[in-house]
């Protein structure tokens, strides 16, 4: 196969979202090689992440509409190009790495392209993602973790955010549960939790990744995913495409933020958690809730946290049993607006990586 080829491909991906890194052992090239043909690679290369007829690319292309059809949707198919159709009119564009090409392998995934981005994960994509941490994802609180007198934006609270977006809610397998599993380091926290919403959902739905659901059974979804411990995590901007239900084991972002020594200084969150020292009974049990260790028990026997790695999820305040802990907002200095579009939370995303 030619690398100069897939080296290309790769520096491409580089541009998009939070990037795609070369690494020392090369296995981004293994996993491109994986995924595409040459063919596939050549005609991705052409390819940018604006949305384009087939008629306006086969003119810039300078190639028959017939080919070129066929060979589009193929690469969509497969999850290589994103694919949207409005009534008789279809367009393809370039994807990223994530969101796009790993999450579109979830009905492809084999054990082989799972330790091959289990390896780039260790290697070099962690830091790619605690580089753009604050960009691509957001910690949002479990509702029921939030005392009634706080007043929730609509884009902080998940089932404002479900509700928002019904009828068009699609659910999907979560690609980092399911890759872990296949490598033998699952965990047996729910799989199918992922939402995705607007032209990002119809998407999963053509491709066959997806099935539609109705907002009681999103809200149920949701809950069910609080409960077993997964932190919710919309994407950045206040009209999300999709929002995450992540473990701090398996999946890619709380992965990459447990790697670091601070995570709160680097997350998007607007919350973190306070104990009451008096009524905590050092029962452990938020300390098992907790997916970034932000939690210990000290010898005094009490809770502590730890305020550089509080993401401010809630999982620890909804199970205490003593009602000890609690969210508390940051200071209104330190308080976040998200992007208002998915299109500025990508030049944002674009201009701190250096890109625009």
């Amino acid at each position: 196969m030619d690398t100069e080829l897939y080296r290309r491909l790769q520096q491409q991906l580089d541009q998009y979202s939070m990037g795609y890194p070369a690494t020392k052992s090369g296995v981004e090239i293994k996993i491109l090689k994986k995924l595409f043909s040459e063919e596939d690679a050549d005609l991705f290369l052409q390819m940018t992440p604006m949305l384009e007829t087939v008629e306006d690319i086969a003119a810039r292309l300078d190639s028959p509409v017939s080919d070129l059809d066929d060979k589009l949707n193929n690469l969509a198919a497969r999850g290589l190009l994103f694919r949207l159709a409005k009534g008789a009119v279809v367009k393809y564009g370039a994807i990223p790495f994530v969101h796009g090409l790993l999450e579109f392998q979830v009905n492809r995934l084999d054990r082989e392209l799972a330790e091959l981005v289990r390896q780039y994960f260790k290697e070099d994509f962690s830091n790619a993602l605690n580089a753009s941490a604050a960009g691509f994802l957001r910690t949002i609180p479990v509702q029921q973790s939030l005392e009634v007198k706080h007043t929730i934006a609509p884009y902080e609270d998940a089932a404002r955010i479900l509700d928002k977006n019904a009828p068009h809610i699609v659910v999907t397998d979560c690609i980092c549960r399911k890759s872990a599993k296949l490598v033998d380091k699952g965990c047996d926290k729910p799989g199918e939790v992922c939402f995705m919403f607007g032209s990002m959902g119809q998407y999963y739905l053509d491709q066959g990744m997806g099935r539609r659901i109705e907002l009681d059974e999103a809200l149920a979804l949701l809950t069910k995913a609080g409960e077993a411990g997964l932190v919710t995590q919309p994407a950045s901007s206040q009209n999300p495409g999709g929002m995450c239900n992540c473990c701090g084991d398996c999946c890619g972002p709380l992965s990459a933020l447990n790697s670091h020594p601070r995570p709160a200084e680097i997350v998007f969150s607007n919350y973190f958690a306070q104990i009451d020292t008096g009524a905590c009974t050092a029962c452990g049990l938020c300390e098992e809730r907790c997916q970034m260790a932000a939690i210990g028990v000290t010898e005094d026997d009490c809770a502590e946290i730890n305020r550089d790695r509080c993401i401010g999820c809630g999982l620890c305040v909804t199970t205490c049993p003593e009602e000890a802990l609690s969210l508390a907002k940051k200071s209104t200095e330190q308080v976040k607006l998200p992007p208002a579009t998915a299109f500025e939370q990508m030049v944002q995303m674009a201009q701190k990586r250096g890109i625009l």
